[in-house]
């Protein structure tokens, strides 16, 4: 009746701090490979994958000591906005889309708000942060062409 795992995600961390052993690759080969694979287009999230599904590098944040993004804003290959306010650009953009076929769907519509509302906050945070210009703002034209 009572479990301890309420509440709890349910994945446990690694025990050990260090790279696993049976890692074939060095860390400057690594770095060659992240921006390789940045250079084709790929966003951080997928390099990780790739890393981890053709490269066998299961945690880059060990092998290297610093994160794929840090990798990439030293090379200078970051991105100018967040990956986060990117992927909720990239959404609202659709709900938009979707709001001037179907203007009777109120739900899209509360949607888009609610979506712009969040991106609206997001600016004013990496505004602070300092990772945004300060006189970046939000419009659906600049939505759309960051988009395509």
């Amino acid at each position: 009746m009572h479990t301890g795992s309420k509440g709890k995600s349910g994945s446990t961390p690694p025990t050990s701090k260090e790279s696993p052993s049976w890692v074939e690759y060095k860390p400057a080969e690594v770095e060659q490979i992240i921006v390789d694979l940045a250079n084709t287009g790929l966003t951080p999230s997928e390099i990780g994958m790739t890393l981890r599904d053709q490269y066998g590098v299961p945690s880059t944040h060990k092998l290297l000591g610093k994160k794929i993004e840090q990798v990439l804003d030293e090379k200078n290959l970051g991105s100018d906005i967040p990956r986060d306010m990117l992927n909720l650009i990239i959404k609202s953009v659709t709900l938009q889309k979707h709001t001037e076929k179907n203007k009777k769907d109120m739900t899209s519509k509360r949607g888009y708000q609610l979506t712009v509302s969040k991106i609206r906050r997001l600016t004013k945070y990496y505004i602070k942060r300092g990772k945004l210009a300060k006189d970046w703002r939000y419009t659906p034209e600049k939505a759309a062409l960051l988009v395509k």
